[in-house]
């Protein structure tokens, strides 16, 4: 999980929101909304950091507080959200995301600055995401379910990447601008304004911790 900068909405549902009436099931431009969500989310998921793409068939668009439950920010952009399609045609214990999560409630929204998601989050060497957070670490089990083998497995082979490539510069004899390496190979993983790599976050956290070791 990683942070989202919302931009602003698109034009279409800002105007939709204006009309008298207005709601979530009848506005009729949801093309334009996943189209903005993904590109702001740079092509991830909004909870598990896989691909997603702005067609119908591999994304949904994710209230982050339900519509159920929450009537009035179903037309809210900040409440909105792209997210993968779950597993939703999966039994109910290989859901995941969106499609688990349904109507309940996450105590952090990864589009809230506030909430700083970023340092919510830990990733252990078997690929597993967890949070210091005793409340979020059950949410993440538990409400997303993205501790699936699936994911395990994915974050992993990103963890052991980073850490090998790591151990090589590292061992390296002479290396004094060994900080700035780490520097520049975390900063590849989010440079520039294009598609992330899929789990991504997992090298960012991983150099992020390295880094902050040597400056302490």
């Amino acid at each position: 999980m990683r942070a989202i900068t919302k931009g602003p909405p698109p034009t279409s549902l800002t105007k939709h929101r204006q009309t008298p009436h207005s709601s979530y099931e009848n506005y009729q431009e949801k093309d334009d909304l996943r189209k903005a969500l993904v590109t702001e989310q740079r092509g991830l998921c909004c909870y598990c950091m896989n691909r997603i793409y702005p067609e119908s068939n591999s994304m949904k668009i994710e209230h982050w507080r339900c519509q159920s439950n929450y009537e009035n920010k179903q037309l809210v952009y900040q409440n909105l959200l792209g997210a993968c399609r779950g597993g939703d045609t999966q039994p109910a214990e290989k859901q995941h995301c969106d499609t688990k999560k349904g109507n309940s409630d996450l105590k952090f929204n990864p589009a809230n600055p506030n909430h700083r998601i970023e340092t919510r989050i830990r990733y252990e060497s078997d690929g597993s995401i967890h949070s210091d957070d005793i409340d979020f670490d059950i949410e993440i089990n538990k409400i997303l379910n993205l501790n699936l083998p699936f994911f395990k497995n994915n974050r992993k082979g990103v963890f052991d990447a980073v850490f090998t490539w790591y151990k090589c510069e590292k061992g390296r004899k002479s290396n004094p601008v060994f900080r700035d390496r780490l520097i520049q190979k975390r900063d590849k993983y989010i440079g520039g304004d294009g598609e992330l790599k899929p789990y991504c976050q997992v090298a960012v956290w991983l150099l992020d911790q390295k880094i902050k070791k040597m400056a302490a």
